[in-house]
């Protein structure tokens, strides 16, 4: 796809989707910088993908603007540009409106839709120069629910409403869409203490009118094209990848 020496940032790229992402980056001959929380996760993640100078991790906690100002500049020291930014990092609590406490509300909506704000604050002007793109990473949450998930789905919702004003306010120097994930199983992605085999059901599946419950690399294979040159007239987009299940009607 014409990555090939291009540099990305993945948040959250320790585990999971994220993981996914920068793993086919590398693949696809771009160097990438994977900012997480998680030190443990990232040390493995570069162990794992055995590419001296082709990843770097830089431990990140992306709702505090200071890290991230550090991480911007970590990244323009070692690598003196960006051509994709990937806002992945997330959290996700399930917890009775009723019950959840001002401060867990508002740590959901800082890691979740203030670390994707900071991160193109502080990024934005690095990817201009090479009239790149970013790509944010909202959930299928943000137009449907399960109960007991407000904080989760409004800072999904805010990636989305984010992600089309970012389109527009950096115009044509920087790309800016969104990715809005159904259901991926990521149990094989994570940290090795935490990896195990996903425990799918026939019925897990069936749900889906692709036929499957989704994978990482589902998303992953997205944002190598949205990355690319193949992209360059698509800006403000969302999409929804998500086998279908969205489009599915379903009566218990």
């Amino acid at each position: 796809m014409g990555l090939s020496g291009r540099i990305a940032m993945i948040t959250g790229g320790a585990q999971g989707i994220g993981k996914a992402i920068a793993k086919r980056l590398i693949k696809e001959g771009m160097k990438v910088v994977i900012a997480d929380i998680d030190e443990e996760a990232g040390m493995e993640t570069i162990e794992e993908f055995g590419c001296p100078g082709e990843a770097i991790f830089l431990r990140a906690d992306i709702s505090q603007e200071e890290d991230v100002r550090r991480v911007a500049k970590e990244t323009m020291r070692n690598y003196e540009r960006l051509h994709l930014l990937v806002n992945n990092a997330g959290m996700f609590l399930s917890r009775p409106v009723t019950e959840m406490s001002l401060e867990e509300w508002n740590r959901v909506i800082a890691v979740n839709l203030t670390g994707a704000f900071l991160c193109a604050k502080h990024l934005a002007l690095l990817l201009r120069e090479c009239g790149g793109s970013m790509v944010n990473i909202a959930s299928t949450r943000a137009f449907m629910s399960e109960a007991n998930t407000e904080a989760y789905s409004a800072s999904k919702g805010g990636i989305f409403a984010l992600s089309h004003a970012l389109a527009v306010s950096l115009g044509q120097g920087v790309r800016v869409n969104c990715i809005s994930p159904g259901w991926i199983e990521g149990s094989e992605w994570k940290k090795r203490r935490q990896r195990h085999e996903p425990d799918l059901t026939k019925a897990d599946h069936q749900q889906h009118p692709a036929g499957r419950v989704g994978k990482p690399e589902d998303i992953a294979s997205l944002i190598v094209f949205l990355a690319s040159d193949e992209a360059k007239f698509i800006t403000g987009a969302n999409f929804i990848v998500d086998g279908g299940m969205t489009k599915k009607m379903i009566y218990v």
